[in-house]
């Protein structure tokens, strides 16, 4: 099984193609977050977990479900894990393994991979240029197709990740910061002359925080659930939503295939 979450459609793709190597079954973390029953492994299966990575660390619902993850007979199942992210990681992936761990898991291989960039709510950041991102996405590919054969042949003590400098301040420091203040929906608005109502902004959210009002204008429900991954910033073909004043003349991405 490969346990994935995805926002703008990096990690779907990376969790897709190791599913067509390995044949393991996908599930979407969010669809996945009020499992009562433990999981039930058939034998020899591997346990994957693909995920984005948010201010260099794995994403809020992540960690949640790991929390409470319950698997039978996990013993001697391999365990892997994939991170994507427009640029380093950090301890993103330390921190992945110390939740596994919790819950009675070690990781035998770890692997990150650069996508093109999504986040854009900060001042000095934006999406990659057409150019950059399609260089990026040619080398993913290349390096998913070894990354899935080490995972069918159920490789160990393989980790490729890339930490960049100041991993630990980055992750711990500047990740804490970023979980406690800047993940959250309420900077987000609707420039109401652009919005056509299609609804693919609520659609996108992979967390299922949005509605749309009684004129078909997109909502953000103030649950605590958003994560703050823009999907629905970049699906709207109109650039009809902000993030306060953050993205105005900023690009929009989401994976294409």
């Amino acid at each position: 099984m490969i346990f994935y979450l995805s926002c703008t459609g990096n990690t779907k793709w990376a969790a897709e193609r190791i599913s067509e190597v390995t044949g393991e079954r996908l599930l979407f973390i969010p669809d996945e977050m009020n499992h009562m029953e433990p999981y039930q492994l058939a034998d020899g299966e591997r346990i994957g977990f693909c995920f984005p990575v948010h201010g260099w660390r794995p994403p809020k619902n992540v960690r949640e479900f790991i929390s409470g993850l319950r698997l039978t007979n996990a013993d001697g199942h391999y365990v892997w894990a994939l991170c994507t992210a427009g640029d380093t990681v950090g301890e993103a992936m330390d921190i992945f393994c110390q939740d596994m761990q919790a819950v009675g898991l070690t990781v035998s291989s770890t692997y990150s991979l650069l996508m093109p960039e999504s986040y854009v709510g900060l001042p000095f950041m934006d999406v990659d240029k057409a150019t950059n991102a399609a260089k990026k996405i040619k080398t993913a590919d290349e390096q998913l197709a070894e990354y899935a054969e080490q995972v069918l042949t159920r490789k160990s003590d393989e980790h490729h990740i890339v930490r960049g400098r100041w991993p630990r301040i980055n992750s711990r420091v500047i990740g804490a910061y970023f979980v406690k203040r800047l993940v959250t929906d309420t900077p987000f608005h609707v420039v109401e002359d652009r919005c056509i109502s299609c609804g693919r902004c609520v659609d996108a959210c992979p967390v299922g925080n949005m509605s749309q009002d009684e004129n078909g204008r997109p909502q953000w429900q103030h649950t605590g659930r958003c994560l703050s991954c823009f999907a629905c910033y970049h699906h709207c073909p109109l650039h009809a939503i902000e993030y306060g004043g953050r993205t105005k003349k900023k690009g929009q991405y989401y994976f294409k295939g």
